[in-house]
């Protein structure tokens, strides 16, 4: 089966725990994680400026050991982050800001991204 995830949650919270350990036991089988959708506090997931503590996991790592095992796409909401100040260099650019701070790996996506792949999978998980 193909699958998409929607992480509505930040990262430091028990449900983006368990998304992230959903999207490793997909991969793990004989399942496609065709894309993760960061939506509304999730857009924190690819700050590429967040840096927990040493004893602590870095979940933004572990999001791309799944998009590099599993060729998944992390796809973050444009307006949540901007909203939440979570952009590219594109975004900065345009919005005349000097800085700019998505994770490597991650990208900006419009929210219609979320509905068009559910064209493409077989199940839409939410996690939030």
């Amino acid at each position: 089966m193909k699958f998409a995830i929607n992480v509505l949650c930040p990262p430091q919270s028990d449900s983006s725990f368990r998304a992230l350990r959903f999207a490793s036991a997909l991969l793990e089988s004989d399942h496609t994680l065709v894309q993760v959708f960061f939506y509304q506090d999730g857009v924190y997931h690819g700050n590429g400026l967040a840096s927990p503590p040493q004893d602590e996991l870095c979940i933004a790592k572990e999001w791309l050991t799944i998009k590099h095992n599993g060729d998944t796409r992390l796809c973050v909401c444009i307006a949540s982050g901007i909203r939440r100040g979570v952009i590219d260099q594109c975004e900065a650019q345009r919005h005349r800001l000097e800085h700019f701070n998505l994770a490597e790996g991650f990208e900006i996506v419009g929210l219609g991204q979320l509905i068009e792949s559910t064209r493409h999978v077989d199940r839409l998980l939410t996690f939030g």
